[in-house]
């Protein structure tokens, strides 16, 4: 134990030394030539910002500049996130305007069937030191965007930028633009074998990426290891507030704020009040940039969003976490800290409240797996594939349901479906041939896109409220709360909208692309 303390320890520190060590690149506004447009458009994404809570906030008074946006623009209190409601999938949904059978994203974690290797973009300390730290800093910094993003969907940035519009991302983690620039990293990092000698990346015109590339001087006071480098509200909302008073705002500005997201983690899905009143803090500093919160407003169309929702964890550990390879434990599992072995039977890709289970053994059915996972009561449901049609299953239903897309249904989205079998599986409503989502929104097209976003043979399992799933290393919240499910809780999330009437086509996540592209280009 003593050993391993003395290994993270120096990996930490080898880290801090990295990221201490690194300059920005290119990064003088100054430098950069803007063209103003009448009214650009500044989305902040406020990560697990929920509805309820939202209102609560409001009701007691503790969130100023959030009533003051929704007193003068438009509250839509459940808009549809993307699946798995993880942050990295639901930004490349955002600026893609595609569920991840497109963007090709599956996950926070996922298992690469031709790399034979898990990927994960940074789920917790335990599980990143046992994949490797190289492994995951390469994915997150680099592969995120610019391999496992698919080339064959154009981002928000890149689309604007074929237009001849700017736009700038500030610290999101999903930003891919057609700027190319070369991030220059220290030779320590090399050295060490945890990071590579330099970056090349494709950015908007503006990229802020906490410590990695700021703009603002002032920044050097919240970009520490005990702000997370840069990765906190306070950073964004002073790149932002340099951006404004520097006349820099593009056609289109994307913040990401993720300090809430901790907290309702630990505290709950009902019990972080004290955190919305922080974040708004930071929106007050922002529209005090402007003259006055009303010139804000007559200046910018603001958007401001969560990603996704948070389910309640039971505080009972033995209860509410899931423990797949204890139940699939006659199989042999892959184990983390190793590269993947030739007798590997299952690998297995914690997404919190979601897992996917990956069968290496093509002697293993599906259905063999289901089986042994359906008799526990805290799985919601299990979802896998066969060809074009989708199966689930789930715990108390004797009989499965089956999807596939192109059919005699209708959903509220205008897409069709053929279906059979159990439908009560998803929670639908069926009125003649009317399809209508009941706990699962839009859970037939989100469903069928996790199961076509990467190749392999895996299974979707999904948690119920009050229960997420634990695997080695992985993040628990005994207590608190937790997302990565298609369940409501976890995929519904309120949207404020100032400054405009125009709507999205529907109110998902997957639709604010073309809509950010409405307000932009045809002004």
């Amino acid at each position: 134990m003593l050993y391993l303390l003395i290994i993270i320890i120096i990996a930490i520190a080898a880290i801090i030394l990295v990221i201490k060590g690194i300059k920005p690149n290119d990064q003088s506004l100054d430098q950069k030539q803007i063209t103003q447009t009448e009214k650009p458009v500044i989305m902040l994404i406020i990560d697990s910002l929920m509805y309820k809570p939202l209102l609560e906030a409001e009701k007691n008074g503790r969130i100023p500049a959030l009533q003051f946006l929704m007193e003068h623009g438009q509250l839509y209190p459940n808009v549809v996130s993307s699946y798995p409601t993880m942050s990295v999938t639901i930004d490349s949904t955002l600026l893609t305007g595609t569920y991840s059978d497109k963007h090709r994203v599956p996950g926070l974690v996922w298992y690469d069937e031709k790399e034979k290797r898990l990927i994960n973009y940074g789920s917790a300390k335990e599980e990143v030191f046992k994949l490797g730290l190289k492994h995951v800093v390469e994915d997150t910094f680099y592969h995120l965007n610019h391999t496992h993003l698919s080339r064959d969907t154009k981002t928000v940035h890149e689309t604007l930028g074929m237009k001849g519009l700017q736009s700038a991302s500030v610290n999101a983690l999903v930003y891919r633009g057609n700027e190319k620039r070369t991030l220059n990293l220290p030779k320590i990092g090399s050295t060490l074998n945890i990071a590579p000698k330099n970056l090349k990346i494709e950015t908007p015109v503006l990229f802020s990426y906490g410590m990695l590339a700021q703009y603002s001087p002032k920044n050097d006071q919240h970009n520490g290891p005990f702000g997370k480098f840069g990765f906190n509200d306070k950073f964004s909302t002073q790149e932002l507030k340099y951006i404004i008073q520097n006349d820099k705002l593009p056609a289109f500005t994307i913040a990401y704020f993720p300090d809430l997201d901790q907290e309702v983690h630990k505290n709950g899905p009902e019990n972080h009040i004290d955190a919305i009143e922080q974040t708004d803090k930071q929106l007050q500093e922002l529209l005090n940039t402007y003259p006055s919160w009303e010139e804000a407003l007559n200046s910018a169309i603001w958007v401001i969003m969560g990603d996704s929702g948070q389910a309640e964890v039971g505080d009972d550990k033995n209860k509410s976490l899931i423990r797949l390879n204890k139940m699939l434990d006659t199989y042999n599992i892959y184990r983390v800290n190793k590269p993947v072995k030739n007798d590997d039977q299952i690998v297995l890709g914690h997404n919190e409240r979601m897992a996917f289970i990956y069968i290496l053994d093509e002697h293993i059915t599906s259905e063999e797996v289901v089986n042994k996972l359906q008799k526990d009561e805290r799985i919601g449901f299990l979802a896998w594939k066969d060809g074009s049609d989708v199966h689930v299953a789930a715990s108390g239903h004797n009989n499965i349901f089956t999807f596939r897309p192109n059919g005699h249904f209708v959903d509220q989205y205008g897409q069709t479906w053929e279906i059979k079998g159990d439908s009560s599986i998803l929670d639908l409503s069926i009125s003649g041939n009317v399809i209508e989502f009941g706990a699962y929104p839009d859970a037939l097209q989100r469903l069928h896109s996790a199961l076509h976003s990467h190749s392999g043979n895996y299974i979707i399992a999904d948690a119920k409220p009050g229960f997420e799933f634990e695997g080695e290393g992985t993040p628990i919240h005994p207590g608190g709360a937790a997302h990565g499910s298609l369940h409501k809780q976890d995929s519904l999330i309120p949207v404020i909208v100032t400054g405009t009437e125009k709507q999205p086509s529907h109110m998902r996540i997957v639709d604010l692309y073309q809509w950010i592209l409405d307000l932009t280009v045809k002004q």
